[in-house]
């Protein structure tokens, strides 16, 4: 199993930097994903440096198959969030 970082570890560690409660840090956190989620429902793209960019992108309908029966299904057009790495994250991971 892959380590992630939660909102709750997010905000532990910033209470520990920043030298703040760890309520407060539970605030801040919280109140940046509600900011970020309600950017993306908006439709604009959100900016995070050295992170990348998070966008909502249109994906056009198409034909898909199912592997099972091989039969052809209409696969609807949807929105979905892309992110793209920043280079300066791109350069140190890869």
């Amino acid at each position: 199993m892959e380590d992630k970082l939660t909102n709750r570890d997010l905000a532990e560690q910033m209470s520990e930097h920043f030298d703040i409660t760890k309520k407060a840090a539970q605030s801040y956190v919280d109140y940046l994903s509600e900011l970020i989620g309600q950017e993306l429902r908006n439709g604009n793209s959100v900016y995070l440096k050295h992170v990348g960019k998070l966008s909502v992108v249109e994906r056009k309908p198409r034909v898909g198959i199912n592997p099972k029966t091989k039969d052809k299904v209409e696969v609807p057009a949807r929105k979905a969030i892309v992110f793209k790495a920043a280079k300066p994250l791109k350069e140190e991971i890869l």
